[in-house]
């Protein structure tokens, strides 16, 4: 392992900078070889600092000349080493003007200023800005930005940046130059900057209040057909944020732009969002509904950033979720209201759970746990994780759930009020909800400071005679690296009652007077133990437990299959209804992975479908499916839910030890079972869900097609022509992605003799737009016929590129995170594959390499024999050269935890 280990930053740390910043004027002079940087800061001491030295970050960069207050700084007048430039006894007024010279064209980690398709982009976040100037690169230190560009106006025709356009114009030698003035103070993590040939779609929209405001989304020539729902999406955004919290957008113009290489979703630049390509372009054609779901969520995020990240923001990296969990959560708000109805809305919150649960939950569970409000980092990169996002996100909505939603409402109020204009901490958004909601929320700041998933338990005694239920609960938490033992949580527990006919119970708690109406009450668990005793309980019910998945913990209550299967069939909370399924599908999913663990070891295996053939099949769960499958009262997208079996790695999770070969095999057993139990309620299902006439992406026509390709997917499973011929034809005369991508996945994943007749066909018609063949990449990657042989032959195609993050995540990430049996094969071939692709990313762009290696990092919850390989795996990756803090930080922790 390479043995100069990079520094931990610890949040105790945390200094006042030495010097603030009033304005920030920049040139740019724009060639994709060598760009000349010139900054004039205008800098005042701080007050609240411990000294009088300049502390300025930069990182590849030629550093030409450095003037304070117009004196030329010789070397000896300040210290430049290990990416910090360092200026002592500086007055407490100064202007410093640096000239710089950097590279964008070299710029394979894609932070900073960087080209793609003979474009400029930039990505500032989290510490990009210091490989463009030297400058004060930290989230708490605000200022206004000029920004002049200068570039060759044929080949950069377009020169944007933050905030308003205030003049521009032509220069000698065919150049030209536009100057943006952003109005606002920001964060240099804000700064952007986009040049090159691009085109726009622009609409004008009215506000609220009168002002009307400038939008448009930029993109390459030919693109503009795949902007409309982007662009709609805008105008829903600005339109919900204004009713349902009181925000309006300050600028006179926003901006979205796509650039096809980047390494996340997006960035809320002040009012110049850049976006990766796949969050933007969309038409029917070359867009699945969950496409068309994900541009409107993604675009929503990063204009809401524009007041939850912009206007207020992070006093500090440690605080990121202050931003990012409080977005995501109000980007979900924004998606279940645009669905606009009650099982709509369960829809989308399900959907949310299952990214938790089958991301966040193992994280917790792992040697890079880390609390919502991390203690530490070694590279503040490797924490834009589902911790900070996902799990924020519930530590908000819980604030909601206490406070009720004006209560919440109140809170962000008096949060704007209180901070506008300013770089705050966790502690600040807390202290606002709790005084606007006048609670105490103390204990509620062990949701930001402890890491881990609680578990919950529950217990229930009723008692007839007294006609009362008491329910206790217990609330425990795993040690988490750092985090041996945890004090207790504030847990909002939402809980219902359900009689003997499956209607809600009214709820009265010991000491009320009288019911006040509910049928569902929200419990506040704040001790290790306690007890809720409900009075007026007619008779023995069935309880409904953390209704609406009200906080982010695991429950453990001892339900009956028949209990589950009766909250299937009358759960008036849609969630606890999904719930139910999903732990009876379990049970019996790990029921069947222990008989093949046991059959295999005891040698004497005929046939895995026979040893599981012979197993106690009852049909609770199938007869459940069926009830759900023919109710057609129910939204076409909930039972779609419903039928999709809890996936491989959420069965992983349940198990002490993880074999993920058995849980194949469990799995695929049980699909093949219930499309023989259920094929005609499934091909009546898909029969009846098609959606004829123009495409649109509305939530009836995307939940109709949903469940018709589930139910596609599971009748393939019977191997009858019949079937085959379904999802050929569907292949064949789709007239939306969605319907096609689903035909092709049925067929790949069958014994149809034209599928690969199928992918060449699909390849050919698509093979210029780049999003799609992500998901041919993809497709083949995740089939269940796929081994390393097969990704390494597809990472040999013309179309592959390790340089483009996204057809890097297309094919790589998802065979080492999206097909589990695969990778783990007891070979160890899938690690060997694994640890020259960390290696190969490690040295173009440590970032998605850290991500990458990331797929390894529970490697001690698997099986003995899969652990000694990966573990050498992982110390291949440790003993390379030249590994980047990124890639290090996870490589050890993964070794050492």
């Amino acid at each position: 392992m390479r043995t100069d280990t990079p520094p931990t930053i610890y949040r105790k740390d945390y200094a006042d900078p030495t010097y603030l910043v009033d304005t920030v004027e920049m040139g740019f002079d724009l060639e994709p070889s060598l760009t000349r940087v010139a900054t004039r800061i205008f800098m005042q001491r701080n007050p609240a600092g411990s000294n009088n030295e300049i502390v300025l970050f930069g990182e590849e960069l030629e550093l030409v000349q450095l003037r304070l207050n117009g004196k030329v700084l010789r070397a000896a007048d300040y210290k430049l080493a290990g990416g910090v430039l360092r200026i002592p006894g500086a007055p407490a007024k100064v202007v410093l003007e640096i000239e710089t010279t950097t590279r964008p064209d070299r710029n394979t980690s894609l932070m900073g200023l960087y080209v793609s398709n003979g474009n400029f982009f930039t990505q500032c976040e989290a510490e990009g800005f210091r490989k463009i100037t030297f400058f004060p690169d930290r989230p708490d230190v605000m200022a206004k930005y000029t920004v002049m560009l200068r570039a060759d106006k044929k080949a950069f025709p377009v020169l944007l940046s933050n905030g308003n356009l205030i003049e521009e114009g032509d220069l000698p030698d065919g150049r030209h130059y536009a100057k943006w003035e952003d109005p606002f103070k920001k964060p240099s993590y804000l700064f952007a900057l986009v040049a090159g040939n691009l085109v726009c779609q622009e609409e004008k929209y009215r506000l609220k209040s009168g002002r009307e405001v400038l939008l448009q989304v930029w993109v390459e020539d030919g693109n503009l057909d795949k902007t409309q729902h982007a662009m709609d999406s805008l105008i829903n955004s600005i339109r919900w944020d204004e009713e349902r919290f009181g925000l309006e957008l300050d600028l006179d113009r926003f901006m979205i732009v796509a650039v096809g290489d980047f390494n996340m979703g997006a960035m809320e630049n002040k009012g110049l969002n850049i976006f990766n390509t796949k969050f933007v372009l969309a038409n029917p054609r070359i867009a699945t509904d969950i496409d068309f779901a994900n541009i409107e969520a993604v675009v929503g995020h990063e204009y809401f950033h524009n007041w939850t990240g912009n206007r207020v923001t992070c006093r500090d990296w440690f605080q990121l979720s202050l931003k990012e969990g409080l977005t995501v959560f109000r980007d979900q708000e924004f998606s279940a209201d645009m669905i606009g109805t009650d099982s709509g809305r369960a829809v989308k919150r399900i959907d949310d759970v299952r990214v938790l649960r089958q991301a966040q939950f193992p994280e917790d569970a792992g040697p890079m746990a880390h609390p919502v409000r991390p203690d530490s980092f070694v590279e503040i990169n490797n924490f834009y994780t589902v911790t900070v996002y996902e799990k924020g996100a519930e530590v908000v909505r819980m604030y909601q759930t206490l406070l009720g939603r004006d209560g919440f409402r109140k809170g962000m109020d008096l949060y704007f009020e209180r901070h506008d204009g300013q770089a705050v901490t966790c502690d600040d958004f807390r202290a606002a909800m709790a005084d606007a909601g006048k609670r105490d929320l103390k204990q509620f700041e062990r949701w930001y400071s402890q890491s881990g998933t609680p578990r919950v338990a529950a217990g229930v005694h009723y008692d007839a005679k007294s006609r009362t239920l008491e329910l206790t609960l217990e609330q425990s938490c795993p040690a988490t690296p750092g985090q041996k033992k945890k004090q207790p949580f504030h847990i909002p527990v939402a809980v219902g009652l359900l009689d003997s006919k499956g209607r809600d119970m009214p709820l009265r708690l010991d000491g009320e007077k009288s019911a006040a109406g509910d049928t569902t009450r929200v419990l506040e668990l704040t001790k290790a133990r306690q007890t809720f005793r409900f009075t007026d309980v007619a008779e023995k019910p069935v309880p409904s437990i953390l209704r609406g998945f009200s906080a982010p913990v695991v429950l453990q209550y001892e339900y009956s299959d028949a209990e589950l299967a009766f909250l299937m069939a009358h759960d008036s909370d849609a969630f606890n209804r999904w719930e139910a399924g999903q732990r009876l599908a379990t049970r019996r999913l790990l029921k069947l992975t222990t008989a093949v663990q046991a059959a295999r070891q005891s040698g004497h295996v005929v046939s895995f479908e026979t040893v599981l053939g012979n197993q106690d099949q009852d049909s609770a769960l199938s007869d459940a499916l069926r009830i759900t499958l023919r109710d057609e009262t129910l939204d076409a997208a909930f039972r779609e839910l419903v039928l999709t079996l809890p996936s491989e790695t959420m069965i992983a999770e349940q198990m002490e030890v993880i074999d993920p070969h058995a849980i194949h095999i469990a799995r695929q057993f049980m699909r093949r079972t219930l499309a023989r139990d259920l094929r005609d309620d499934l091909l009546a299902a898909y029969k009846a869900c098609g959606t004829p006439g123009e495409y649109s992406p509305d939530a009836d026509a995307s939940g109709k097609r949903a469940l018709k390709n589930v139910a596609l997917s599971y009748l393939v499973e019977l191997d009858e022509e019949e079937v085959l011929t379904l999802a050929q034809k569907q292949n064949d005369e789709a007239n939306n992605m969605t319907d096609r991508l689903a035909a092709l996945g049925a067929l790949t994943n069958s014994s149809a003799a034209g599928k690969a007749a199928a992918l060449e066909g699909f390849y050919s018609e698509f093979e210029k737009e780049a999003l799609v063949i992500d998901k041919w990449f993809t497709l083949q990657a995740t089939a269940r016929n796929a081994d390393v042989n097969t990704v390494r032959t597809l990472a040999t195609h013309p179309a592959f590129s390790l340089k483009n993050p996204n057809r890097a995540r297309s094919l790589i990430f998802s065979f080492c995170n999206g097909n589990p049996s695969a990778f783990h094969a007891l070979d160890g071939n899938g690690y060997a594959f694994w640890a020259e692709q960390v290696i190969a990313l490690n040295g173009s762009n440590p970032q998605v390499a850290a991500r990458l290696a990331r797929s390894l990092d529970r490697w001690r919850k698997y099986t003995p024999a899969l652990q000694e390989k990966m573990r050498h795996a992982l110390q291949q990756v440790a003993a390379s050269s030249n590994l980047s803090r990124d890639v290090a930080e996870v490589i050890t922790k993964s070794l050492s935890n």
